[in-house]
């Protein structure tokens, strides 16, 4: 079965590519075994979008602005990796409850 492929979207206009990256980094390496591929896509008109195959994870616009960081890794890891721990992650989510 192939692996999950991860694309963040971001507008060049916009010099969002080193927040693209920044992200891209987190996930290779928190998913290193799980992920395919992530993928940064170019584009212009302030776009900011992280998709998971053809699961629309994040949007900047439809969502408001940008993921915490530990927001991104839950939702990646409820598609990609259900039953992986997150260590800090998951903490976090739990003392906002």
């Amino acid at each position: 079965m192939a692996r999950p492929r991860i694309v963040i979207t971001y507008c060049t206009q916009c010099r969002w590519l080193l927040r693209a990256q920044w992200y891209a980094g987190e996930l290779l390496q928190t998913f290193e075994a799980e992920a395919g591929e992530v993928a940064l896509v170019p584009a212009t008109g302030g776009v900011f979008r992280i998709d998971v195959d053809d699961v629309h994870l994040w949007n900047r616009k439809r969502d408001g602005g940008f993921p915490e960081i530990t927001d991104l890794k839950r939702r990646v890891r409820d598609l990609i990796a259900p039953g992986k721990p997150l260590g800090h992650a998951d903490r976090v989510a739990d003392a906002q409850t």
